[in-house]
């Protein structure tokens, strides 16, 4: 094994081994006082929190439909300042987040290029976080790299000006957020059909290198009978510590490569793309892309009241003749992050209570 060559390097291996501790032992280090501090993994959610963000985007969104609603957001948390330190290339998220701070009245940073840091220059990434603490309430981030957001959670807790942290995706690990507007999105769409206990929900895809899929996997042992079935090529499969933890929780699940013996059993179906950024010697392309998407004849297949779900960006696995199609949700739950992140941050800064001021009709 090589040993770490930099102080950054050495860092990061010494908080992963804090890193691997179950999540029920981290979770407490990510509130202050009962409320949530800091967004990290999706398995620190719990149904009440679930329940109540749900609301709050609610409001949110309701209250974004007229001019005195917008208004009362955007005088909400006109004293707060977040940093969006995006060092992997993102569109949605980067966009979702930024507008969501902006419905709330915060202004925003941005460091979008990783060659626009101090770290090129040999800075660590522990005096980088510290510094952005400096300037702003909260640090939104992304990086390439697994483990970064939790890392950058743990040095707040011992500063004496800590600001939150969310995590935004973190390398192939967790992408937290999504899974909140993911939830958001199926709960939405099955509030008529007695909400998301007893579904079936099928992921398909990339499952191996999917953080949308793992971070969605984490939060389903909230919810009463769900059943998933894995989409997913022998070599993408889902990850072993997924299936453990659904194992841990008593959470079925089937594992197939043919997606029209699937199709039918479904009330979910979550596709996602094939995570080539990840590839190392272009294994994506073994793939049989036709064998793992949804057009035309599959929609056959699918219940009526089904719905189909994608994080975004798609590639071939979703043809475009599909956003047609009345099951298709995808665009919806683009919308949803905006109005779940915007939930988010006012959860950590204390605002929801202020919502009881204004009639959102």
């Amino acid at each position: 094994m090589m040993r770490p060559k930099t102080q950054d390097e050495r860092d990061l291996l010494l908080y992963d081994s804090r890193l691997q501790r179950p999540v029920r032992m981290k979770t407490p280090e990510f509130e202050r006082n009962g409320r949530i501090r800091h967004v990290i993994f999706s398995g620190q959610f719990t149904v009440p929190f679930l329940e109540e963000l749900a609301g709050i985007a609610d409001m949110i969104r309701m209250l974004s439909k007229s001019r005195e609603g917008q208004d009362f957001l955007i005088n909400l948390l006109p004293h707060k300042r977040a940093m969006l330190y995006f060092t992997q290339p993102s569109t949605r998220t980067f966009l979702s987040f930024n507008n969501a701070c902006h419905i709330l009245g915060m202004r925003t940073s941005e460091i979008r290029d990783p060659s626009t840091s101090s770290e090129v220059k040999g800075e660590s990434f522990e005096d980088s976080i510290r510094t952005f603490s400096s300037y702003v309430d909260v640090i939104i981030m992304r990086t390439k790299e697994s483990g970064r957001a939790a890392q950058a959670a743990d040095l707040m807790n011992g500063i004496p000006r800590p600001v939150p942290v969310i995590n935004a995706g973190s390398g192939s690990d967790q992408h937290p957020t999504q899974a909140l507007l993911d939830i958001y999105t199926l709960q939405r769409s099955f509030e008529e059909h007695g909400g998301i206990d007893g579904k079936v929900i099928g992921m398909m895809g990339d499952l191996k290198r999917g953080r949308t899929v793992r971070s969605l996997c984490y939060l389903m042992k909230n919810y009463q009978g769900v059943r998933l079935v894995f989409i997913a090529p022998e070599q993408f499969a889902m990850q072993p510590d997924v299936k453990a933890h659904l194992d841990e929780h008593r959470i079925p699940y089937h594992e197939t490569t043919r997606l029209d013996e699937a199709l039918p059993s479904l009330d979910a179906l979550y596709v996602t793309r094939m995570q080539t950024e990840w590839d190392t010697a272009g294994e994506s392309r073994s793939v049989d892309l036709s064998r793992f998407s949804i057009g035309a004849p599959q929609l056959t297949r699918l219940k009526r009241d089904a719905i189909i779900m994608h994080p975004l960006p798609r590639g071939p696995e979703i043809d475009p003749s599909v956003d047609q199609d009345p099951r298709a949700m995808y665009w919806r739950q683009e919308r949803n992050g905006m109005w779940m992140r915007a939930a988010v941050l006012m959860k950590i800064f204390g605002a929801e209570d202020r919502l009881s001021e204004i009639d959102p009709r």
